[in-house]
């Protein structure tokens, strides 16, 4: 009897222990995969320095951009949901006219051209200007929430 029941007791605490660690570990797993903590980081840069910065894509992002006109711009080489070939470049900074918002602008290499990492907006609309400019940029309707969470 004593035996059956000693067995019962580690029984129960094996299977509160499991659905402990299973709990726990859901909120844990949940948590490192949500668009809004550190796994929606990623670095950027201004000005020719490298910041970090916590970005997640804003759903009916059309309509915002038809009722606000101060949205910061971000050039990206490849839309910001996917991987990308280079960082991208952002327009602002906390402190000098920073908006939350930042609309996508695709930068697209054009023939004869060698991809390449730039640092600053200005190298990006310089690249983008001239007779036989170097880039496109191509607006999209993508608008992201963004904060810079490091600069370095």
């Amino acid at each position: 009897m004593r035996v059956s029941t000693v067995a019962s007791r580690i029984g129960v605490i094996l299977v509160t222990g499991g659905l402990f660690v299973a709990l726990t570990g859901g909120v844990a797993f949940a948590a490192g995969g949500s668009p809004n903590g550190a796994a929606s980081q990623r670095p950027v840069f201004y000005e020719g320095k490298q910041v970090t910065v916590n970005m997640f894509e804003v759903p009916s992002s059309e309509t915002l951009l038809d009722h606000n006109r101060s949205t910061n711009t971000i050039y990206a080489t490849n839309d910001l949901d996917d991987e990308q070939d280079f960082l991208s470049v952002i327009d602002a900074i906390q402190g000098e006219g920073m908006n939350p918002l930042w609309q996508q602008v695709l930068i697209v290499f054009n023939d004869g051209s060698t991809p390449h990492q730039f640092t600053s907006e200005d190298e990006v609309l310089a690249a983008a200007a001239g007779a036989d400019p170097e880039i496109t940029l191509v607006p999209t309707d993508e608008v992201y929430r963004c904060s810079i969470v490091r600069t370095k």
